[in-house]
């Protein structure tokens, strides 16, 4: 049962860092490194040293406000369509790795998936519509929202990870709804 939660947990921490890197990554740092939540094996257990974790709240610090920014908000997600797949592979393999002997190849690739997966809805079908609906006027909100809804889901993951292996289970079917919903709409139009 321990290796089931620990791949959930895995999965969940690599969706929350398809909408930021650093969050998650910070996240799993601060639990290791001050609770008995996490122990990472090496060589994760990296991401508990005090120059990690400084380093993760300087890059968290500077994605924020980059992302908040018209026109730099733009530079920064194209940026961090590179980073925050890997990201998601490194933190998926970081917390399967504490109770399961999961392959790191394996879970390098399922968190590079998830992560993935989830940024490319977020820069492609997401923030685009956010800014021509609004004018760029709702990309602040929307983006505080995506820090808090990574920050949240990152903590849950670790706490309560059969919660977040349902809501990512919703919220994938919410969005494959909506992607049909789409095109039979547009099939109707033509």
């Amino acid at each position: 049962m321990l290796e089931l939660f620990g791949v959930l947990s895995a999965f969940g921490l690599s969706a929350s860092a398809g909408l930021n890197a650093y969050i998650p990554l910070l996240v799993v740092a601060l639990l290791a490194r001050f609770t008995d939540l996490l122990k990472l094996q090496p060589p994760w257990d990296a991401l508990t040293s005090w120059w990690t974790i400084g380093f993760l709240v300087v890059l968290s610090t500077i994605e924020f406000f980059a992302d908040k920014f018209p026109a730099v908000n733009h530079v920064n997600d194209l940026i961090q369509s590179f980073v925050r797949p890997a990201a998601g592979a490194i933190v998926f393999a970081a917390s399967a790795n504490l109770v399961t002997d999961v392959h790191p190849v394996l879970s390098l690739g399922l968190g590079l998936l998830v992560a993935g997966g989830v940024n490319a809805v977020k820069t492609l079908a997401v923030r685009p519509a956010v800014t021509a609906t609004t004018g760029g006027a709702g990309n602040v909100p929307v983006s505080m929202a995506e820090d808090l809804l990574s920050t949240v889901v990152s903590i849950l993951a670790v706490v309560v990870p059969v919660f977040i292996a349902c809501l990512l289970v919703l919220v994938t079917a919410w969005v494959i709804w909506l992607i049909y919903r789409r095109a039979r709409r547009e099939q109707s139009a033509s």
